[in-house]
């Protein structure tokens, strides 16, 4: 008697690097943060995003909360954001004080809808949090232009978004800071991990010191100064070195994985063209401008109620599928500290009808079974 093998929803990707790199950097004697591999993950970082400066960081919310420190973010200042979104996006401004504003995504990408924007701006706006779901890019021309008229920033959340581009530009480069995650579920993992591009060299300098504590203690390791001192606040948003050593092992594969996640998206994509022909579903929508990393795969159902049937469907044939975020705006601590500008139909409507299926490098095998159970359940 065979047994059909269990399909998960993610398996992280190890390239066979990894724990040679970290027996490296023991062997480097170095295991705290900004050892040799930080500053190769750096420099990668800023050469592929062209990015003024790039600082790893212990996860994607530190980086979102070291933006939100470099901003001097004040009580009741406001900060406008998509509601469909990781719960650290609006965290990390509202642990300085600051009120997230949840605006409507747009129901093609489920990206922030830029036109909503504007008129959510007050006397106490200071900044525009896009978030680029699933690796595709919001309309950050539009955007960036809203910030200028406004003298607002914009800090962009590309935590699903590395190797993905708008127009060319790489996500999280192209607004005053950006965020990336590198949490085991994304395309370039180290476990937990993440990093803050530093596009506008403003906020360089200063952006060292937060995140070594408040310390200029970077500028002591290059000789600037002969010793450290306490000079801002901060707090402790260095990985240690172990984390960078496994995390670059991934780096020097990010392009073979990205061609592998896009390989598999595809198919997807093109096996399920018949069901959204014949109105069984729908399938992601990706903007001309837009260049994704296959980041995830996802569709769009006819109702809560059918998408819990076909979770239900997948579960029993052995395949894990998954849902997406509960929206920030109906959630307890989004009623405490924070407001909906509006109603938001398309949050509260795709949030419910919307499933990612598995998609992770090794699916190649299974993915026509996947498929398969999908046009049963439906």
């Amino acid at each position: 008697m065979t047994t059909t093998a269990h399909i998960p929803f993610n398996k992280p990707f190890m390239t066979g690097r990894e724990l040679w790199y970290i027996a490296q950097a023991h062997t480097n004697g170095h295991l705290s943060g900004d050892g040799a591999f930080t500053k190769r993950c750096h420099g990668w970082l800023e050469q592929k995003a062209g990015s003024r400066r790039a600082l790893l960081t212990h996860s994607c919310t530190a980086a979102l909360e070291m933006a939100a420190l470099l901003a001097d973010l004040r009580e009741g200042d406001e900060v406008i954001m998509p509601s469909y979104t990781f719960v650290s996006t609006a965290n990390a401004f509202a642990l300085r004080g600051a009120v997230p504003v949840f605006v409507d995504i747009r129901p093609d990408t489920l990206n922030i809808d830029e036109t909503k924007i504007e008129a959510t701006i007050t006397p106490r706006t200071r900044m525009i949090v896009p978030v680029h779901y699933a690796g595709v890019a919001c309309e950050m021309d539009t955007i960036m232009d809203i910030a200028r008229r406004h003298n607002l920033l914009v800090v962009e959340d590309a935590a699903q978004g590395i190797m993905s581009t708008y127009k060319g530009r790489a996500l999280g480069s192209i607004g005053h800071m950006g965020a990336y995650s590198f949490h085991e579920t994304k395309n370039i993992i180290a476990g937990e991990g993440g990093a803050l591009l530093v596009n506008d060299p403003v906020y360089a300098e200063r952006a060292e010191i937060i995140r070594e504590k408040g310390t200029n203690r970077s500028q002591f390791f290059r000789g600037q100064v002969d010793k450290y001192t306490w000079v801002d606040i901060g707090s402790s948003y260095l990985p240690g070195e172990v984390i960078a050593a496994f995390l670059w092992a991934q780096m020097e594969e990010a392009d073979s994985i990205t061609t592998r996640r896009l390989a598999l998206w595809h198919q997807y994509d093109e096996l399920l063209a018949p069901l959204e022909e014949r109105g069984l579903l729908r399938r992601p929508r990706v903007p001309a401008d837009c260049v994704h990393n296959a980041h995830m795969y996802y569709i769009l159902l006819d109702s809560l109620e059918q998408r819990t049937r076909v979770i239900a469907s997948l579960k029993q044939q052995g395949i894990s599928s998954v849902f997406h975020y509960v929206p920030l705006h109906s959630a307890p601590a989004g009623l405490r500290h924070a407001r909906a500008h509006g109603e938001l139909p398309h949050t509260d409507g795709l949030s419910e009808r919307l499933l990612r299926l598995p998609l992770w490098v090794g699916l190649e095998e299974h993915l026509p079974r996947v498929v398969t159970a999908l046009k049963e359940a439906l």
